[in-house]
C-alpha cells in the first residue's frame, strides 16, 4: 500500500471538515440566534431557504454551486480578477461545498437550543444593565452549549462525509481535492476494494469517535 497516496485524502478531508466546520459554527450560531429572537413577515419562507441544502440531493446543491461560482457568473469572475484563478476545482470549492451542505444541521440543533431558552432570563439581565452582548455571551450561549456543541460535531462530521457537492465544483485531483468519500467512489469503481474499504474504516472511526465525544460532552455539560 503507498501510504502517501493512503492519507493525502485523509488528512486534506480533516482539514477541509475542520475549516467548513469552523466557518459553520460562526455563520449559524449568528443566524440562529437572530431567527430565534426576531419575528418578521416572510420569517417561514427565510427559514426554508435557509435548510432547502438539508433535504436537495448533493448533486443539486453542486449544480447550483457550480453555476454560481463558475467562469460566466459575477462571483467567479469577481474571484478570479482578485486572486487570479478560478475558484472551482481547487481545496476553496471543496471547503465551501462543506460548508453549505453542513450549514443546515447546525443552523437548526443551534435554534432548537436558543429557542428552548425562557427569554425572561434573558429580560432579566437586560433589566439590571446588562448590554445585548453580554447577555448573549453569558446567558445564552452556557445555557444553550449543549445544541451548540451537537451542532459543531455534525457540522463536522457532515463536512467529512460531504461527496456529491463536493464533486460537481472540487472534482477529484489526488493531493489537491480529493476527499476521502471521491477516493472511496474512485477505489471501488477501478476495483479496489482494499484501499477502499481502509478508507471506509477510516470514515467509520473518525465519525464514531467524533459522535462518541459529542454525546460524552452534551451528557456531562
Amino acid at each position: 500500500m503507498d501510504w502517501t497516496t493512503f492519507f493525502e485524502p485523509i488528512w486534506l478531508s480533516v482539514q477541509i471538515s475542520i475549516a467548513a466546520s469552523i466557518i459553520v459554527f460562526i455563520c449559524s450560531l449568528a443566524v440562529a440566534y437572530k431567527m430565534s429572537r426576531t419575528r418578521f413577515v416572510g420569517k417561514s419562507i427565510v427559514e426554508t431557504i435557509l435548510l432547502l441544502p438539508l433535504v436537495l440531493p448533493p448533486t443539486v446543491v453542486g449544480f447550483i454551486l457550480l453555476v454560481l461560482l463558475g467562469r460566466r457568473s459575477w462571483i467567479g469572475q469577481t474571484y478570479e480578477a482578485i486572486f487570479n484563478g478560478p475558484i472551482l476545482f481547487t481545496w476553496g470549492a471543496a471547503a465551501i461545498a462543506a460548508v453549505v451542505v453542513a450549514f443546515p444541521l447546525a443552523y437548526r440543533s443551534m435554534k432548537a437550543g436558543f429557542d428552548s431558552i425562557d427569554i425572561d432570563l434573558e429580560d432579566s439581565a437586560r433589566a439590571i444593565g446588562a448590554n445585548d452582548w453580554q447577555v448573549f455571551r453569558f446567558i445564552s450561549i452556557p445555557l444553550a452549549s449543549r445544541s451548540l456543541t451537537s451542532a459543531y460535531i455534525l457540522s463536522f462530521c457532515r463536512g467529512l462525509g460531504e461527496f456529491g457537492a463536493t464533486l460537481m465544483i472540487a472534482g477529484n485531483i489526488p493531493g489537491r481535492t480529493q476527499t476521502i468519500p471521491t477516493a472511496i467512489y474512485v477505489a471501488a469503481d477501478g476495483g479496489s476494494m482494499q484501499m477502499a474499504w481502509a478508507w471506509s474504516g477510516v470514515m467509520l472511526l473518525l465519525s464514531f469517535v467524533m459522535l462518541l465525544l459529542s454525546n460524552r460532552m452534551t451528557r456531562d455539560s
